[in-house]
């Protein structure tokens, strides 16, 4: 299969469009189950090392099973808050949608029982694979026009616990999806002078 110019430049404006959306920002609206599906589908067309497909997905709608999740994100939150300097926009940031969003989904990786393919040198390089799945859920959302935020101020041991998942697995991501009320131009924390944007010079270099 080849691409066109135009399908370069759709899959050019998906990847620049994508947000993390956060908690304020998600519409009451449930999302149909074959468009869940196409962004767990996606997941597992990741590229993955050795061909392992590490993952596991747990697809979450119970609401008792979020309360708890949100009961953790606000421990982890408050503990978090000591690490940074401008603790009064700290406080204003919205940074889940844990309870907002129709579906959470939170994302594992299967630890090996074998050596595997390309790991026995990098080990991490199972979980970077997790990590592109979520990467390819995140595009084939906004592709859908649905938002996914990423929770990543979580005590994880306590959210598998939660979930009761056996810790053959180690979870990875805990992301909130949702239709958001608007896809913002800008990602809201450089919108926020939280962090600026980095120039193309100071992270690229050629050899």
């Amino acid at each position: 299969m080849r691409f066109t110019e135009l399908d370069q430049s759709i899959l050019k404006n998906i990847i620049n469009s994508r947000r993390d959306v956060r908690g304020n920002n998600f519409l009451s609206k449930n999302i149909k189950k074959k468009k869940i599906n196409k962004i767990l589908e996606a997941g597992l067309h990741a590229p993955s090392v050795g061909f392992s497909q590490p993952w596991k997905f747990l697809v979450i709608e119970d609401d008792k099973i979020k309360q708890k999740v949100y009961k953790n994100f606000n421990q982890a939150y408050d503990k978090s808050k000591k690490h940074f300097k401008d603790k009064e926009l700290y406080s204003t940031l919205k940074l889940e949608g844990i309870k907002e969003t129709p579906i959470n989904i939170a994302v594992f990786y299967k630890k090996p029982t074998k050596k595997i393919l390309g790991q026995t040198s990098s080990k991490k390089m199972g979980e970077y694979s997790v990590v592109c799945a979520i990467q390819n859920m995140w595009l084939m959302a906004r592709a859908l026009n649905i938002g996914i935020g990423w929770v990543s101020i979580l005590d994880h041991k306590k959210v598998q616990k939660t979930l009761k998942v056996s810790d053959k697995y180690k979870l990875v991501g805990y992301l909130c999806v949702g239709y958001p009320k608007k896809f913002l131009d800008n990602p809201e924390l450089e919108t926020l002078k939280w962090e600026k944007k980095k120039k193309r010079k100071k992270v690229i270099s050629w050899l």
